[in-house]
Order: C-alpha cells, then structure tokens, then sequence
C-alpha cells in the first residue's frame, strides 16, 4: 500500500479500500496458475480437455480464486477441486508441489500488481487524477 501510495500517486483513502479488497477476492495469479496446471497435467496424463471441460476450468478456476485465503500454498487445496471438476487425476499435484513455492512466489507478484492497478484507476475514476498535491504526512499516517 506504501508503495501504491508514494510511488503510484494513490491517495491514502483509496489504496486503503481498493488493495485490501483486492487482496481478498481478486486473485488472478491464483486462477491463472490453477488454469495453466489443469491443462499440464491433463497433458501429462495425455487427457484431452474439450471446449467445454476447458470453460470448465475457467469458471472454476476463477471462482475457486474468489474463494482462496492468501496463505502460501493454499493454490494446491485449491487446484484439487478444479481437477476434479474435469476429472482429472487429483495425484497430478505430486507434478507441481516440488516447484509450488517458485509458483507461489509469481502468483502473489501478478496479485499485488493487479491490485495496484485497480487501485490506480479507481483514484483515476474518483478524482480525476492522481494525488500530487496531498501532504506527504497525511498520505502515509
């Protein structure tokens, strides 16, 4: 948030709303990660995916996110269920847990920029620009 605020010019009141909220439900590295480990371990196992177990994996994937706590390796909890919504061999995880944490790393990187990029526009949208002229005092008390 500090760096939203000083670097990116985001008003405190802004980024004090808009990245907390971002943090709870907008997990887009957590549904991509699920949607790019779905496919490898379909191709893996040589499965074939249809068009439709594909939007499958998109719908769950992205809803699964919505609901995922924002604690290292919860994404693997909740890849079990997207696999298995496409039924998918759930041991496939073995596949992915040795590099989890590299993942991990990557998945909360895209998360707290998309964050900060909502926060951005939504003081863009609210004020017309952003704050430059606010005290630096006030910004990060």
């Amino acid at each position: 948030m500090q760096t939203a605020q000083r670097e990116l010019k985001v008003p405190r009141s802004v980024s004090s709303f808009v990245q907390p909220l971002g943090a709870t439900i907008n997990m887009d590295g957590t549904a991509i990660m699920q949607g790019v480990a779905t496919v490898f371990i379909a191709q893996v196992y040589d499965i074939s995916l249809s068009p439709a177990q594909l939007a499958t994996v998109v719908l769950t994937a992205v809803l699964a996110s919505v609901g995922t706590a924002g604690v290292p390796g919860v994404g693997l909890v909740m890849l079990t269920m997207v696999l298995q919504s496409v039924n998918l061999p759930v041991e496939g995880i073995a596949l992915i847990i040795g590099v989890d944490r590299l993942l991990d790393m990557m998945r909360t990187a895209v998360n707290i920029t998309g964050d900060a990029a909502c926060a951005v526009i939504v003081a863009k949208s609210e004020e017309g620009n952003l704050s430059e002229e606010e005290e630096e005092d006030e910004r990060y008390a």
